[in-house]
């Protein structure tokens, strides 16, 4: 493993992961750098190991990640990019292992949520592991041939398991989104093309506070594509917000909107400003 974290970008998960995939795809000329979970990866980041982190936040079928939203404030880091990366499940197994023998299925639950119909139709019981990578590894350790596992073809190489069935996800747009962290924030010029801004916000505890801060992106034509809410440091009072909008805050609808939703919030906070990726013009 190279000693340079400038070369290094995290993710949660085993070597051969989808978000290894993903992170190999967007920066072909860095080192992977797998890390346990969710914090390690971010930590790693923040902590000088690594200069990116790859952290997946929601997928086309199965809908947001688990608890990574509200990780993301907490993180201290910044948002610089965004990656759409399609996913390929393989139903993998020992060599010599056959589709009708199985009677387990390990992966991470994501995947076991984007490929249930299959598994019914399988008639397997479906077992949650850590990630992707790692049931396949703990197949090819276990040495039975009747429990397979939901992951990467690449991850299926690294193991010496093989392919019992492509590509078995049940939507055919099975696509998970990546957020790209760094320490520093990489703001793009508002010229560079299409881009997204992401933000954390708290209301005021006040009636409508919410409806009326909202109510500028409305009247200035500023799209929206993600709100969430959760709840920080244990107070019940007034909910903490993430969301992204399409556009730059140096444009001037985009500034208004943010304007005003800072009339009726606690705090506001802007997390990154990147390039949109050209799979959104895809849609």
């Amino acid at each position: 493993m190279s000693n340079n974290p400038a070369q290094r970008i995290s993710f949660q998960g085993e070597l051969g992961a989808n978000s290894h995939i993903a992170a190999r795809a967007a920066y072909p000329q860095l080192e992977p750098f797998p890390c346990p979970s969710f914090e390690d990866a971010f930590d790693a980041v923040a902590s000088g190991q690594a200069c990116y982190a790859m952290i997946p936040v929601e997928n086309s079928v199965a809908g947001r990640v688990a608890d990574v939203h509200h990780l993301i404030p907490e993180s201290g880091l910044f948002i610089v990019a965004e990656r759409f990366e399609p996913i390929k499940h393989q139903l993998l197994g020992l060599p010599g292992a056959t589709l009708a023998a199985l009677t387990h299925v390990r992966s991470h639950p994501q995947a076991l949520g984007q490929c249930r119909s299959h598994l019914r139709t399988l008639g397997v019981a479906a077992v949650t592991t850590a990630d992707t990578a790692g049931a396949a590894r703990e197949v090819a350790e276990l040495g039975d041939p009747r429990v397979g596992a939901l992951a990467s073809a690449l991850a299926g190489e690294i193991h010496g398991l093989v392919t019992l069935k492509a590509d078995i996800a049940d939507a055919a747009h099975n696509t998970t989104r990546f957020l790209v962290f760094a320490r520093q924030a990489d703001d793009v010029a508002v010229d560079a093309g299409p881009c997204m801004t992401s933000f954390v916000f708290r209301v005021r505890n006040v009636p409508a506070a919410l409806y009326k801060g909202l109510g500028g992106f409305a009247t200035n034509g500023v799209n929206m594509t993600k709100l969430e809410s959760y709840i920080e440091g244990g107070g019940f009072s007034a909910a903490m917000f993430y969301a992204e909008v399409e556009g730059h805050p140096d444009e001037r609808n985009v500034r208004l909107a943010l304007e005003e939703l800072g009339f009726f919030s606690a705090s506001v906070k802007v997390l990154g400003v990147y390039r949109a990726d050209g799979y959104r013009r895809q849609g």
